[in-house]
Formats: C-alpha cells, sequence, structure tokens
C-alpha cells in the first residue's frame, strides 16, 4: 500500500513538475499511461464543431488519421461530452463487436493490438473541449474498475497542470504583448529597482544607452547617469520609490537632463510601489519607471490628423506647424522667404478655423495632438 502511495506521490509531482516545464509533458504522459494501464496517452484538444481535435502532448501512440475518426464521430464524441473529470471508455459508447466492423478498428487499432481507450474531461468551455485519454492494449484489457479507479486518482491533478500551464502561457503571451507596447513608445522607458538595476529598457531606451549621447548608460546592469549630480538624484529617486508614493509623490518627479552634443532631454520618474502593495508585504522588483526623451515637440504623421480635423489648407498646415517649430510670425515669414503680411493672413485663418486666439493657443493645440507612440 505504502509503495502505491509512494508511486502516485511522485506522479503527481512529475504532473505538476510539467505545468511549469512544457518540455516535461511527454515524460509525465508515459508514466500516467503505465499507472492507469495502456501503451499510449495523450492531451487532446477538440473545437465544439469540429469533427477532430489536436493533440500537443502525447505518448506512444499517434492518432487515428481524421477520416477515420470521423467514421464513428457520432458514437466516440460522447468522451468529449462527459463530466469534468469522469472517466468514460469506448466500451460505454460503442459495443465492441459494431467498433470491429469500423474502418478505424480494421485499418489502425486492429493493427497496433489497441481495444479500448479511456478519457476524462479536463476542461470545457463554449468553444472547446480539452481531454486526457489512455489506449488500451489487447494486454492491458478492456477497461476495468481498476483502471477507472486510477484515472479518478490521477486526472485531478492533470487538470490543475493543464490550467496551470495555460496561465504560464497566458503571462508569457502579456509579458510579450506589454514588452511590444512598451517598444512602440516614443520615449526612453526604463523600469529598474531601487538600486537602480534595469529590469526592462523598451527599444528607444536601449537605443539611447547604446548611442552614447553622454545622457545615460548601463553600469553593470545598472542605469546611471553621465552628468554625477543628476546621478546622485536619479539614485535617491529609485531609492525613495522603493519607499512607496508618499516617498516620491504619485505623480513623481522630472529630471533635466543635457547630452554631450548639448541637446536637452527630460527624464520623468514615476514610482511603481504604491502603499497599498507595500503593506500588503509583496515583493516588486522594479520599484520606478523612468521616461526619458528630447525635450523638443515632436512633429510626424499626426499633423496630418491636425490638417483634417480642422480642414486646414496645406499652406496653413506648414504655417501652424511652423509656429510651434520656428517661432512667431517674423521668424516664420523669415524662414518661408515671403511678407510677415502674407503669415500674419494665414494665422488669422488658423484663429478663425481652430477657435484659437493667441499663438500660444495654436502651440498648445498642436501640443494636444502629441503622442507617446513612436513614428
Amino acid at each position: 500500500m505504502n509503495d502505491g502511495r509512494q508511486q502516485l506521490s511522485e506522479l503527481i509531482s512529475v504532473v505538476y513538475d510539467a505545468a511549469i516545464d512544457q518540455s516535461l509533458w511527454e515524460n509525465a504522459i508515459e508514466r500516467v499511461a503505465y499507472f492507469v494501464g495502456g501503451v499510449g496517452a495523450g492531451l487532446f484538444c477538440k473545437d465544439v464543431d469540429a469533427q477532430h481535435s489536436n493533440v500537443p502532448h502525447s505518448f506512444g501512440i499517434v492518432g487515428p488519421p481524421v477520416e477515420l475518426f470521423r467514421q464513428i464521430y457520432p458514437a466516440a464524441v460522447g468522451h468529449f461530452l462527459a463530466e469534468i473529470e469522469q472517466p468514460i471508455a469506448t466500451a460505454d459508447l460503442i459495443p465492441y463487436d459494431e467498433l470491429v466492423a469500423t474502418g478505424l478498428y480494421q485499418e489502425w487499432a486492429r493493427p497496433l493490438g489497441l481495444i479500448d481507450f479511456v478519457s476524462a474531461v479536463l476542461d470545457k468551455s463554449a468553444t472547446s473541449v480539452v481531454m486526457f485519454g489512455v489506449f488500451r492494449h489487447e494486454r492491458n484489457g478492456f477497461v476495468d474498475d481498476e483502471t477507472r479507479h486510477r484515472m479518478r486518482l490521477i486526472v485531478p491533478h492533470i487538470r490543475r497542470a493543464v490550467l496551470i500551464a495555460r496561465m504560464f502561457d497566458l503571462r508569457i503571451a502579456e509579458a510579450a504583448t506589454f514588452a511590444d507596447a512598451l517598444d512602440g513608445l516614443d520615449a526612453g522607458l526604463y523600469l529598474v529597482d531601487a538600486g537602480g538595476r534595469i529590469i526592462h529598457a523598451n527599444a528607444a531606451g536601449q537605443a539611447i544607452l547604446d548611442a552614447g549621447g553622454g545622457i545615460l548608460y548601463d553600469v553593470g546592469g545598472r542605469l546611471a547617469a553621465c552628468d554625477a549630480q543628476v546621478n546622485r538624484t536619479l539614485r535617491e529617486v529609485f531609492a525613495a520609490a522603493g519607499q512607496g508614493d508618499a516617498a516620491l509623490g504619485t505623480r513623481g518627479i522630472a529630471i533635466p537632463l543635457i547630452g554631450k552634443g548639448g541637446e536637452r532631454y527630460i527624464a520623468h520618474a514615476l514610482p511603481l510601489t504604491s502603499g497599498a502593495r507595500r503593506r500588503a508585504g509583496i515583493g516588486y522588483p522594479a520599484v520606478a519607471a523612468l521616461f526619458v526623451r528630447k525635450a523638443a515637440l515632436a512633429m510626424s504623421s499626426r499633423s496630418e490628423a491636425i490638417g483634417k480635423m480642422f480642414k486646414l489648407t496645406p499652406t496653413e498646415l506648414r504655417v501652424l506647424l511652423a509656429i510651434v517649430e520656428v517661432g512667431g510670425v517674423p521668424e516664420v515669414a523669415v524662414a518661408f522667404g515671403v511678407a510677415e503680411t502674407t503669415v500674419r493672413t494665414h494665422v488669422s485663418n488658423l484663429f478663425e478655423k481652430t477657435g484659437a486666439t493667441r499663438q500660444a493657443d495654436l502651440v498648445k493645440l498642436v501640443a494636444g495632438y502629441a503622442t507617446p507612440m513612436a513614428g
């Protein structure tokens, strides 16, 4: 009896290991097949309206061809319709004398020596079903009470392992989606711990580090600023962020940066550890997010959206953008090589179409269309 319990305990451990490392599923399924009493087994996934299934993990037996399985589908679909964790044998669904007359048995099962199949549904939704099943050979005999008992012992653990594995898959997908979204930001972004260690850098942030423009750099995996005073400030900010929002303020702090070539950047540090998280005693490696971008109003294809919104002519749009980039009417007139009166006429049109009353309002309007996304 103790040997049986030990065997089951070890088997359960193997199953849960497979939930974390999916490369271990084949070994886990092999051991479960032998424990239940069979020569092969697998995890089967089927869409509700499909007359076939796919097998993401298996051992020993390759499932039957789809065209042969469809011959017995009306009866065999009972394997997928069963109650969760309830063992169902093919012999429960199709009399053996009817099964042996089918092409599935004659062309696939008989050459392999298979006579029965026992399964249990692990999960089901409105669109799909996941099932675990074990193939029985002639030497194993038909599914009996002992087979069903062993299935009932191990299937709950297989079901939990499958659900855990699915959760890991979702987390991986969410992380990948999150990373893709961060890489789409125009600003450099660094997630750091209290000691300044870089937990994650998006594409723009990595580009700043790689460029070596005298702004920020990576020192042994930690984020540092070339300017000594700024570097001290960053260290203090990251340490304060580790103490929660109260230490740094929920809105964070802005830090000016100047590159070697005189380029001006703004770094905005935002704490990620709220007081509620800290009180819960949960550890979060990233305590702050540092956003870094040039201190300039970037212009891109979004100018087209402004033009369409306010029905601006191409020249009016050029004047609007020039006011933002170049300055007032005199500067724009010089840049375009036209009279100031011409520029003033376009500015008057811009006031009328946008509802602005000052050139400063035009700058704010364009700033309102700014986007954090790259490109």
